[in-house]
């Protein structure tokens, strides 16, 4: 939606409850957020419902868009929020490490290797996707936010009302079991170069 008079147009005719336009904005953006919700969803179940949830969020609260950000951008900030809350909501903390004494020798941030980025640039997102989705709510969450979404450690930690330590525990934990889920994937791909 690059015209900003359809877009003008399109969200008073949601606000104005036109079912044309909410299927309109619907279909414009359904396969991007259902996308971004899967990346926190353990499957394509829970993300349809997050997905759900979100757009109803979206539509009640359209008169608060004040177009000075992409939509998109605003949609996608409710979808994100919304699979929070749905996974705080089926979980009692999903965002608790066990093991929080050992947070102290964590850090920030262990990159991948330059190998492990060849293989990863290579690999399908289908495949990454699928092997994100295996990680524990609190791993996968906090892995989204940081790596996908950009926020800091801090920003975690005041999103999910959490310790820094505990975000770097948890993303360094997710990278940990990402790269043992697909190990055997970069095993198998370099054996066929």
């Amino acid at each position: 939606m690059e015209n900003k008079e359809e877009l003008h147009e399109i969200v008073d005719g949601c606000i104005r409850g036109k079912r044309k336009y909410q299927k309109l904005l619907f279909e414009t953006y359904y396969g991007k957020m259902m996308a971004i919700c899967y990346r926190y969803a353990k499957d394509a179940d829970e993300a349809q419902d997050m997905v759900q949830n979100g757009f109803i969020k979206v539509f009640n609260k359209l008169d608060v868009y004040n177009f000075e950000g992409s939509l998109e951008g605003w949609i996608r900030r409710i979808m994100v929020n919304t699979a929070i809350d749905q996974i705080r909501k089926n979980k009692r903390d999903p965002f608790f490490v066990e093991d929080d004494a050992r947070i102290q020798n964590i850090e920030e941030d262990v990159p991948f290797s330059a190998e492990e980025d060849g293989f990863y640039s290579k690999m399908k997102a289908e495949t990454a996707i699928k092997a994100i989705s295996q990680l524990s709510p609190a791993y996968r969450m906090v892995f989204n936010l940081y790596v996908i979404e950009g926020f800091t450690h801090k920003e975690i930690s005041e999103y999910l009302g959490i310790s820094e330590g505990t975000s770097k525990s948890n993303l360094a934990k997710a990278k940990q079991k990402l790269r043992d889920q697909l190990s055997v994937k970069f095993a198998n791909l370099s054996e066929n170069e």
